[in-house]
């Protein structure tokens, strides 16, 4: 397993959370550098997506600790994670669906600032935060729908509203959870172009099923199981790990 040091970018220590008497996740410990690309994977029900609900404050663990860039944010909301560089899509989207893609990813945004509490300024007032989100929307070839309303726009493309989201926040640590999921091919294509073009001083953790895919881009590897960490390590040795075949891919 990677060592913990102050350098990591992520470091998440013996992280445990149960929900009465099933434990979901069970001493969890992870070292991520900054700009590594990690992926997570597993069977179904292994515990991922309650492992990034406790790195982005979503959910809290009973047990362990998290630090961001050595900062202990274990107690932290999920905003002052935010502010620290943490940014994340879900599994399940999670839009404004009767509003604009701009003004979706303008309270992105305005979630960064002091004047997010200001609520009576409509958001015509920050203009710079809507130029903002129409350069992120060019980013990723959604800009010609940016005056669209969500719900108007195809399952693949707010999948990219997401990833704008979290993109235009300019994150240092970005936890992607299955990106890729629901998407035709020509649409999984798209979206794996712009997860290699994040700059490669941002850190990207993905929960993937698309192994094909995911594996492309990632340069280590974690298999959960049941909770625990199975395997950990770069990605050509967890792949040709026989503990990963049995596991995961059932041989």
């Amino acid at each position: 397993m990677t060592p913990v040091a102050a350098n990591h970018a992520l470091e998440v220590i013996d992280l445990k959370k149960a929900f009465g008497g099933l434990v979901v996740t069970q001493n969890i410990s992870l070292a991520i550098r900054p700009g590594e690309r990690r992926l997570i994977i597993g069977p179904n029900g292994a515990g991922k997506t309650t492992l990034f609900n406790q790195i982005s404050g979503d959910m809290r663990p009973n047990a362990g600790q998290i630090k961001l860039f050595g900062t202990d944010v274990t107690s932290f909301a999920p905003y002052q994670r935010a502010h620290l560089g943490l940014s994340r899509t879900y599994q399940i989207i999670t839009l404004f669906s009767g509003d604009t893609l701009e003004h979706n990813v303008t309270l992105g945004l305005l979630g960064l600032r002091p004047t997010r509490w200001q609520m009576w300024r409509p958001l015509s007032f920050y203009g710079d935060l809507a130029t903002e989100a129409r350069r992120t929307l060019d980013a990723v070839g959604l800009l010609h729908l940016a005056d669209h309303p969500v719900s108007e726009i195809a399952y693949g493309e707010k999948r990219r509203v997401e990833l704008a989201m979290a993109l235009a926040q300019k994150p240092r640590v970005l936890l992607l959870d299955e990106p890729l999921a629901g998407l035709s091919d020509t649409e999984r294509s798209t979206v794996k172009s712009l997860i290699a073009s994040i700059p490669t001083e941002t850190a990207v953790i993905m929960i993937e099923h698309d192994m094909d895919t995911a594996l492309d881009l990632a340069e280590t590897v974690t298999l959960l199981n049941y909770g625990r960490v199975i395997v950990d390590g770069d990605r050509d040795s967890v792949i040709a790990d026989e503990r990963t075949r049995e596991v995961y891919l059932g041989v």
